[in-house]
């Protein structure tokens, strides 16, 4: 692996410009960035953000944690509140799970159903190619998919200029579609998520639509040939949308497990610490020194704030990249937004 080639690997824990030159904070954030460096901007965000709110508006920082009880009110909020998030995360992580817990006659349909579609894949080639994960899959299909459109076209000839160039953009569009599902190596960030993606984000259904009305608008004027060519070309996308769903299958049962143990780990030190500086507060035993030049009250408050949000930074971050993945992708069925 090349210096650059271990530069871009890291693309997931900073955001970097990809191979193509285009650079999307948003996108990174949401979609490519692994969820730990979220969180972790996160929390520096919020640290930065209490100091700043410290420095410009000043306060007598010790009468308030030692003559109000606002301090030990909103941390044992934030306390209760840990453990209940904990608790309902778990709980959903449960649920999720429970779908591979199920009896041996259900195992074996599942079984059966996967090696159904591997042979199906597997027929798509030439050399037989039974993809077993998504890079593979996605070179398998471009590759597929943009042979049987230079098919389509390739039997799409007469004198109707109007079916011609109908049919030429339509090819040209879909080509130009699947192209990013072979190119995933310049175009998906470091992660194995950013190669799910490229295969999540790949809109399909449009184009099995426009190949029925192309068809219907057209009829008596295409031969048998380009019927037959037309059909292949909407039988690799039927399987293609087989596995993009499955992506999704995949993505939400991985992130939702990765969730739940970060938030495990993570929330057991923020609930010994939120206890700790609920005690403190209230024995009045306070830090006095100074830490890099940092008022000690200021830092100790705002150390503890953001260590008592961390759990729900954590859900913040995880939940960013859920819902994104749940609004864009939910054209599965009928119709699409």
């Amino acid at each position: 692996m090349s210096v650059v080639d271990y530069y871009w690997s890291f693309r997931d824990w900073f955001p970097v410009p990809q191979r193509n030159g285009r650079f999307n904070l948003i996108r990174w954030v949401l979609l490519e960035a692994d969820r730990l460096a979220v969180t972790g901007a996160l929390l520096s965000f919020m640290f930065s953000a209490l100091m700043l709110i410290g420095s410009v508006w000043p306060f007598e920082m010790q009468r308030v944690l030692t003559e109000t009880p606002a301090v030990q009110s909103i941390l044992s909020s934030l306390l209760s509140g840990i453990i209940l998030l904990v608790s309902i995360v778990v709980s959903i992580n449960s649920t999720v799970l429970s779908h591979d817990i199920t009896s041996v006659e259900t195992q074996g349909n599942r079984i059966q159903g996967v090696m159904q579609f591997r042979r199906d894949v597997g027929r798509l080639a030439e050399s037989g190619q039974n993809p077993t994960d998504p890079a593979s899959f996605l070179d398998l299909m471009a590759s597929v998919i943009h042979d049987r459109a230079n098919a389509v076209e390739g039997v799409a000839t007469g004198s109707d200029e109007d079916l011609t160039r109908d049919i030429q953009t339509f090819v040209d569009e879909v080509i130009k579609t699947v192209e990013p599902l072979g190119d995933h190596a310049d175009s998906a960030s470091g992660t194995e998520f950013g190669v799910l993606w490229i295969g999540l984000e790949t809109e399909y259904g449009t184009f099995m639509d426009r190949s029925r009305t192309l068809r219907s608008s057209h009829e008596g004027e295409l031969s048998d040939t380009f019927d037959e060519r037309l059909d292949d070309l909407i039988q690799a996308f039927q399987l293609f949308a087989t596995g993009k769903e499955y992506f999704k299958t995949l993505y939400y049962t991985r992130e939702v497990s990765q969730l739940s143990r970060t938030l495990l780990v993570v929330s057991l030190p923020s609930i010994l610490v939120t206890a700790s500086a609920i005690l403190a507060i209230n024995a009045e035993l306070l830090p006095d020194a100074w830490v890099f030049g940092l008022p000690p009250l200021m830092s100790f408050v705002a150390t503890v704030f953001t260590i008592a949000l961390a759990p729900f930074l954590v859900l913040t971050a995880y939940m960013l990249r859920l819902t994104t993945v749940a609004q864009r992708t939910a054209g599965a069925g009928p119709f699409s937004l």
